[in-house]
């Protein structure tokens, strides 16, 4: 057995599987933490499957934008976390769960992090190029939200919530590509989408609340405190009503209100849950909500087959 090999047994996922000199960056990227790919990119697919069906014209390539996405998603998120790493290398060795990321514990030094971003830009930057030309020109203004996120939580208390304009930012993107047609339904779902991520962030920024106490990280997490199952309450509700507004009017309602119930009946699934089992539940949660996200995507879908 070679020096880097694992017994299987020790094996906790795929990157533990990698050659040893190629994991640090599959772990700087979150290789090993897939939810954050499915977060990103279920945005994406809801714009497309939204913009399909609101102008009512599926197009072949929209399975080939939908395809793109999913890659974009996991470079543009390996590549945000790698620059988060980077701008939080200090603060990380300072909290207990993140000091063994690979910059603070030593795995991978700053310049190397730089060329591994570099790297994963440049393969966002191929589906960028493959997109029409009005969804290259939004998807240019996440640009500054991406680089502005890591110092949110340093001046804001709702870091969260710039978190969700952020990740959620496929969602017009997708929109567009598809030739999705209103203004005012897609604004409430992009709305709709936002609530849902300050919703689920803040679940799982429970997980840090005594480390960013004590190194003054700021977080919706800390600022709901002890009322954080009433607030998640209110925005996986507020969630619910802006996604189901969105969907019943920007297509069919009936199946638009099916698709909102569904997602929405997940959300207080999620509340139940935590209400029952308190913070030791938040990393659950927090995974759950690709279900969430999936059993919306997968609606729009079966609407859009169903209304040819």
């Amino acid at each position: 057995m070679s020096d880097t090999a694992k017994p299987l047994d020790a094996v906790k996922n795929w990157v533990d599987l990698l050659p040893g000199r190629f994991q640090p960056f599959a772990r700087l990227s979150r290789f090993d933490r897939p939810i954050g790919f499915w977060l990103l990119g279920l945005p994406c697919w809801m714009g497309v499957t939204f913009g399909a069906l609101t102008s009512g014209n599926w197009q072949p390539e929209y399975l080939f934008y939908l395809l793109m996405m999913a890659v974009g998603a996991i470079a543009m998120r390996g590549a945000g976390c790698t620059y988060n790493d980077i701008v939080d290398k200090d603060l990380d060795a300072e909290v207990e769960r993140t000091a063994q990321r690979p910059i603070p514990a030593g795995d991978v030094s700053v310049k190397m992090a730089w060329g591994w971003l570099g790297a994963q830009l440049a393969v966002g930057f191929v589906v960028w190029l493959l997109l029409p030309l009005a969804a290259k020109v939004i998807a240019l203004f996440s640009i500054p939200m991406v680089m502005a996120y890591p110092y949110m939580k340093r001046i804001t208390w709702w870091p969260q919530a710039w978190l969700g304009m952020t990740f959620n930012w496929g969602f017009p993107v997708g929109f567009v590509a598809a030739n999705g047609v209103g203004i005012i339904e897609p604004i409430i779902f992009y709305l709709g989408l936002i609530a849902w991520t300050i919703g689920y962030d803040t679940l799982y920024a429970r997980q840090d609340v005594e480390d960013d106490t004590l190194i003054g990280i700021k977080s919706t997490a800390r600022l709901f405190g002890e009322h954080t199952l009433p607030a998640v309450m209110g925005l996986y509700a507020l969630s619910g009503l802006l996604v189901g507004t969105a969907l019943s009017y920007g297509g069919p309602r009936m199946p638009g209100v099916i698709i909102a119930l569904a997602f929405l009946g997940h959300l207080i699934w999620q509340v139940t849950q935590y209400k029952a089992r308190g913070d030791s539940s938040a990393l659950y949660l927090f995974k759950s909500n690709r279900q969430a996200g999936l059993l919306v995507v997968f609606g729009l879908l079966v609407t859009i087959v169903l209304s040819q």
